[in-house]
């Protein structure tokens, strides 16, 4: 598997997987001003029925999805060897979800996504580096 942060293309493409439409359309919106290429899904099993998910930058995945949930959808990911980061989002994150997110390499930003966080969570995710 190669470094994912090395295959990052200028305008990265970040995949937003939510049931709830507003929340995607307003997530797409913000993300394109940022100049991000934005594919959204409404669940995970739509996602996983993407033939190809290799040129995604990250994954931004709500926890409470119908049917699978985030961090199961992300577990099927790793098993096709999609190695792109993932930050899940969800309201109200509990201790369980905090360790299984943690020890998978998974952010969480807490919903509602106030002022910035989620977009200062991807920029910090696509490049960690801090510029000087």
């Amino acid at each position: 598997m190669q470094n994912h942060r090395q295959l990052i293309p200028k305008n990265p493409t970040v995949v937003v997987v939510d049931d709830d439409p507003a929340v995607c359309n307003s997530l797409k919106f913000s993300l394109e001003i940022e100049g991000y290429t934005v594919r959204t899904y409404p669940d995970g099993a739509a996602l996983l029925n993407e033939a190809d998910l290799n040129d995604c930058a990250c994954l931004v995945i709500d926890q409470n999805l119908p049917g699978l949930v985030g961090i199961d959808v992300v577990t099927r990911l790793r098993e096709r060897h999609i190695a792109a980061p993932v930050i899940l989002i969800t309201s109200h994150p509990n201790a369980a979800l905090g360790r299984n997110a943690s020890r998978a390499g998974i952010h969480i930003v807490e919903k509602p996504l106030l002022d910035n966080a989620l977009i200062d969570r991807i920029r910090r995710t696509l490049d960690p580096q801090p510029k000087h």
